[in-house]
């Protein structure tokens, strides 16, 4: 029996209906959360029903230093202005060698907001940009 792999990732890649949009060094978002109602049941004081309602899902951002793919997310949000078609993303945790350890796919994708660099010649420092995603939910990978 092998033992398991260490959950340690250096870049998440990210892929929109098999378009490649590159690597990212942060994820965040990836989640999601039961909406829970409960109701307090009549004669029995002791007991309040937890009933789940909904399952909500935050938003995904990406971020990375400005690369060449860095285009790739322009070309693809520019490839909106006809009307927003939602698409289904695979994000893969991988480690430092390439190996994927983890991945998410990501059901009906659209793209939230982009944020480019900011840029200046007063302050040396990487030049960042984020992706944000919506989704509605996760895809069974099996």
């Amino acid at each position: 029996m092998t033992a398991p792999e260490e959950a340690v990732a250096v870049c998440f890649s990210v892929s929109v209906d098999k378009d490649d949009l590159g690597s990212f060094n942060s994820c965040e978002g990836l989640g999601c959360e039961f909406v829970i109602e409960q109701r307090e049941e009549g004669g029995n004081n002791g007991m309040v029903w937890q009933l789940p309602t909904r399952i909500k899902y935050p938003n995904v951002k990406l971020t990375r230093p400005v690369t060449r793919d860095s285009q790739k997310i322009t070309s693809w949000i520019a490839g909106m202005a006809a009307g927003v078609k939602r698409r289904t993303a695979v994000i893969e945790a991988k480690t430092l060698e390439g190996k994927t350890i983890a991945s998410w796919s990501l059901a009906e994708v659209i793209p939230v907001r982009w944020t480019g660099p900011q840029l200046s010649a007063e302050q040396a420092k990487v030049a960042t940009e984020t992706l944000e995603l919506a989704h509605h939910g996760f895809l069974d990978a099996r």
